[in-house]
């Protein structure tokens, strides 16, 4: 039986797990995100949107100077001023979406940072951070070293994995 999981279903689960690795250390050797969790926040991803109901999960010095909006979207927290993502909804409908982390890669991110491992889940999530690249090489290809204006929903999209557009 094919059971539809909305995005409520998915927020409402209780979820515990182990770190087993030190909080910024021992990763992968193919994931190697040039921004942190905190250093996102603070930049400005996701309109401001994601993780604002599960701060209490991770070090209050990530929100310190993070760029939240609790209550809808805000594309102006982001560091490109630009909407650079598809809603949870996509991401749950396209079977993208690991049940035990129901808002995506960036809490997937944060929660591989604090040091939890999931062997094949890390491998499926860092294949995919990987595919991000081919977005570094457009802007390299299309952009001028050092514009900020040129591909900015790109530069945004990059923000969101890790990737600092800001350098390109």
């Amino acid at each position: 039986m094919n059971e539809k999981i909305t995005v409520h279903d998915l927020m409402q689960k209780n979820y515990s797990y182990e770190l087993t690795e030190p909080v910024g250390k021992n990763f992968d050797p193919l994931f190697k995100p040039d921004l942190t969790p905190f250093e996102m926040l603070a930049l400005g991803v996701f309109s401001g949107k994601y993780m604002t109901d599960c701060t209490e999960e991770f070090p209050k010095s990530w929100f310190t100077h993070a760029k939240l909006s609790p209550e809808k979207k805000n594309k102006d927290i982001n560091y490109f001023k630009v909407h650079a993502s598809q809603p949870l909804s996509v991401w749950i409908a396209k079977g993208w979406i690991y049940p035990e982390d129901p808002r995506g890669w960036f809490q997937w991110y944060c929660r591989y940072y604090m040091g939890r491992r999931i062997p094949a889940e890390d491998a499926r999530q860092i294949k995919r951070w990987k595919a991000m690249t081919r977005h570094v090489a457009q802007i390299k290809n299309k952009c001028r070293a050092g514009d900020m204006s040129c591909n900015t929903r790109q530069r945004q999209a990059l923000l969101h994995w890790a990737y600092d557009s800001r350098k390109l």
